[in-house]
């Protein structure tokens, strides 16, 4: 029996390719900087290349902050017209001839091609379910349990954990095979609390931290914490690492 295999790779922060069959799904695209002065999925860029050889395309954007898009996303409907683009509701869309979807929490999009669901954020913005070629992908965005505790009172981080807890309530029933999820090392030692939340209620097969910069030590610190779950953890180290997923 034939496989279905997803390949992901690392572009950076939040941002994620995965190609899946004919089609490529760009997540929260932010840095457009080659390493190397080269560029390609596997360098953590999105290429002209990579755009020309993907028969379809699905851009995804959760919200606006500066660390999750960059506009030259819609640049790339210049080189291949069949993308779809999924934004969140805050972002500004250019007046610009394509096929794209501004979306609040708790919408649904669907083709022959593609399932899309948003939840909410814990943030701005918006998280997305995805399911395309045989696989369920979410994707959370700023949606994490921002437990800031050097910052806030008592009562603020009862309010943000709970705040949290009830998002992921919504969710508890969704299958997930891939999950890209917020483990920031600016919460000190709460880093780790939203992500073994989620493991805990979702249960997704394959687990890839996000949204810590440069700090790539804490997705190891990460996967050592949680490595009596059932769920697969990835250890990231460098822009462009490509990680193979198979059913």
């Amino acid at each position: 029996m034939m496989q279905d295999i997803a390949k992901i790779y690392y572009l950076y922060h939040s941002g994620f390719a995965v190609k899946i069959k004919d089609n490529l799904l760009i997540f929260d695209y932010y840095s457009h900087e080659p390493q190397g002065g080269l560029r390609g999925l596997d360098k953590g860029t999105v290429s002209h290349q990579d755009l020309k050889e993907a028969e379809n395309i699905f851009v995804f954007v959760s919200h606006s902050h500066g660390d999750h898009y960059n506009p030259i996303i819609f640049e790339w409907n210049k080189i291949n017209s069949n993308i779809k683009y999924f934004l969140s509701f805050d972002i500004d869309v250019p007046p610009l001839d394509m096929d794209y979807h501004s979306m609040h929490p708790y919408q649904e999009y669907q083709d022959e091609s593609i399932f899309v669901k948003t939840y909410g954020s814990t943030d701005l913005g918006v998280s997305f379910i995805v399911e395309i070629g045989g696989f369920r992908i979410f994707h959370a965005g700023d949606l994490n349990c921002w437990y800031w505790y050097y910052e806030s009172t008592p009562e603020e981080l009862e309010e943000d954990e709970n705040k949290f807890l009830v998002e992921l309530d919504k969710m508890k029933d969704e299958k997930v095979d891939i999950a890209f999820f917020p483990v920031d090392p600016r919460l000190q030692e709460y880093y780790y609390m939203g992500g073994q939340y989620f493991i805990k209620a979702l249960k997704p097969k394959l687990f890839i931290p996000m949204h810590f910069g440069d700090e790539y030590n804490i997705t190891k610190t990460f996967a050592q914490r949680l490595a009596l779950q059932p769920t697969q953890i990835v250890e990231l180290s460098h822009r462009g690492q490509e990680i193979v997923y198979k059913k």
